[in-house]
């Protein structure tokens, strides 16, 4: 048990690094395979022992081994969260037997969603590699999942698809501004084939809280500086990416199944 925690722990470890690889270079259109890692501001190539999740940060202090350039502690961070949930979900989810490929699609979710959360909020897309691909891997994986059959999967995703692009739909001709991305209406099809009817309804309500309490708060603190965006109408309005907020919710489904708690 605990060697296996340990090698969940540094999986996760592995593959945030190759996650922040993801984040900087797919919004790009760049490959995420070649080149190797390297520095983005002098282009150098990083050493495998600079590489290593976080133990190469703290080596390099945070600075590039070439033009001693700051480095994002953000970078440890996505290795440190990829690390924690996978071990939370091993925690919760044993590998054992047909068990074991449902862990790897609840590992993979999980990783798509961390991509999600960072890509979104530094660029306010979400990539529809991520949604497309994961949705087509929660398609060829959903037999494994004990919880919920392939129908209901497959119906999940094809609701949440389908709710989130009329209600965008809706809310566009009603007040004439873009409501929903297209990125967002594609990850809940995504959240769908992963987590069923419960994952959909968690992440509507969950992000749909939490998204106005942060809008909120970001637009009175905008107002009492000065800035932000008010509107004709005189209401301020400060934009905000929703992807985050939408894996969160689906994180809080996949962990604690509140819609279990509150009969969804």
């Amino acid at each position: 048990m605990m060697i296996e925690s340990i090698l969940v722990v540094i999986l996760g470890l592995v593959l945030g690094s190759f996650l922040n690889v993801v984040i900087h270079r797919l919004p790009l259109e760049e490959s995420i395979v070649h080149p190797g890692s390297r520095c983005p501001t002098c282009k150098a190539s990083i050493r495998w022992f600079h590489n290593l999740p976080v133990l190469g940060y703290l080596v390099l202090r945070g600075k590039c081994a070439g033009c001693r350039t700051k480095i994002s502690p953000r970078y440890p961070l996505v290795e440190l969260l990829t690390a924690f949930l996978f071990w939370g979900s091993y925690l919760g989810l044993p590998l054992d037997g047909i068990q074991v490929v449902n862990q790897l699609r609840i590992w993979i979710f999980i990783s798509i969603g961390i991509a999600v959360t960072f890509i979104d909020l530094d660029h306010r897309i979400i990539p529809h590699t991520l949604s497309f691909g994961g949705w087509g891997v929660g398609l060829l994986t959903c037999f494994a999942d004990y919880r919920h059959g392939p129908g209901e999967l497959v119906a999940a995703s094809v609701a949440g698809f389908g709710f989130f692009f009329l209600f965008g739909l809706l809310y566009e001709k009603l007040t004439g501004r873009v409501g929903l991305g297209g990125g967002d209406v594609n990850f809940m099809g995504t959240i769908g084939v992963f987590l069923g009817f419960g994952g959909i309804w968690s992440a509507i309500l969950i992000s749909s809280i939490t998204g106005s309490l942060v809008g909120l708060l970001m637009a009175a603190w905008s107002k009492r500086r000065g800035e932000g965006d008010g509107g004709e109408d005189g209401v301020l309005r400060t934009q905000i990416p929703y992807g985050p907020f939408l894996v969160f919710g689906a994180l809080v489904e996949l962990f604690f199944g509140v819609s279990a708690w509150i009969g969804l």
